[in-house]
Formats: C-alpha cells, structure tokens, sequence
C-alpha cells in the first residue's frame, strides 16, 4: 500500500512537469504512468525549456506514440546526454512501469531548469486520486485478500475430492464477500 500515497518526491516533479508543459494543451500529466504513453508530455516537457531543439507541431503531429518517445528520448540523448532508458514501445501502453517513467523524469529534472512554485504544488495536490484508500478500507482489503488466499488454498485441496462441493463452497463465498 505504500505505492499508494504520493511521496514530497512525487509531488514536486508532477509540480515541475505540469508547470513546464502548461502552455501544451493537448498535455495533460496527472501521474507517472497513462499521462506519458502518447508521448506528448515527454516532448512537450523537453520542448518547454528547449525550443530550439525542435519543432512542437511537427512532433505533435507525428501519427505514432512510439515516433513521439523515440523522437523525445533521441533529443534528450543528443543534446542533454540523458541515456536512453525506456523502450518506446514499453512506455505506449494503457500502463506502462511508473517507476521507470519516474526514474526518466527525474533524470530530466537534473539537467533542466528546476524551478517549482508553490501554486503549481498545491494544484498537485488537488488532482483527483482514484487510489486514495482509507486505513479502515486498507485494512478490510488486506484481510479480504488474506481470506481470499486462504480459501482459494482449501478450494484447492478440495478440489481433489469433490468439484460439487468445491462448486457449492465459492459460491457461497462469493455471496458473502
């Protein structure tokens, strides 16, 4: 559950990547994972403190996510020595890893200008968070999960002897939760 809670870390590099991609409108970054599939944030991140390097509108228009990180992560190799970490076609799905995307970001944060004001802070944390979990609702998962594992344990050694009763019983189960 730690995953959960957004670390000061977090906070201020969202601050920063929000803050320098603002005048983007189709850039919209809300975490370290969705937000950067497409490739947009990433270019409109390097292209915010670095408009020489090349032209917005032509990347925006490029037709692929994967043409847009592999053009993003080219500029930040060529021309502010950032290796290239990801694989394009890992960052261009629904989901992709946020530790890497984090890891990335912060590796951009180092070499571009860093400053961060408070505003862009607290509209950080006024994002809606879809993962926002209660202690109580922490609580009742974690014992849901361990009731889980452990019927799914005596379902198992069950189902060696009888696949009615193995039947009866998740189907019980599963009223109950």
């Amino acid at each position: 559950m730690a995953g959960l809670q957004q670390t000061n870390s977090e906070k201020i590099l969202l601050s920063w990547v929000r803050q320098s991609t603002r005048n983007y409108p189709q850039v919209n970054v809300i975490n370290f994972t969705s937000s950067w599939s497409d490739g947009l944030a990433f270019n409109a991140l390097l292209h915010s403190h670095r408009p020489d390097l090349f032209d917005w509108n032509a990347v925006a228009s490029q037709q692929s996510p994967v043409q847009r990180l592999d053009h993003a992560f080219n500029i930040a190799r060529q021309h502010l020595g950032i290796e290239k970490l990801l694989d394009p076609e890992d960052i261009a799905t629904a989901c992709p890893d946020k530790k890497s995307i984090f890891m990335y970001v912060t590796s951009l944060f180092q070499v571009l200008p860093q400053q961060v004001t408070m505003e862009a802070i607290r509209e950080v944390e006024m994002l809606p968070r879809h993962s926002r979990v209660t202690r109580e609702e922490h609580i009742q998962v974690h014992h849901q999960q361990r009731f889980t594992q452990e019927v799914s344990c005596f379902t198992f050694l069950l189902s060696s002897c009888c696949s009615k009763v193995v039947v009866s019983l998740t189907y019980t189960i599963n009223l109950v939760l």
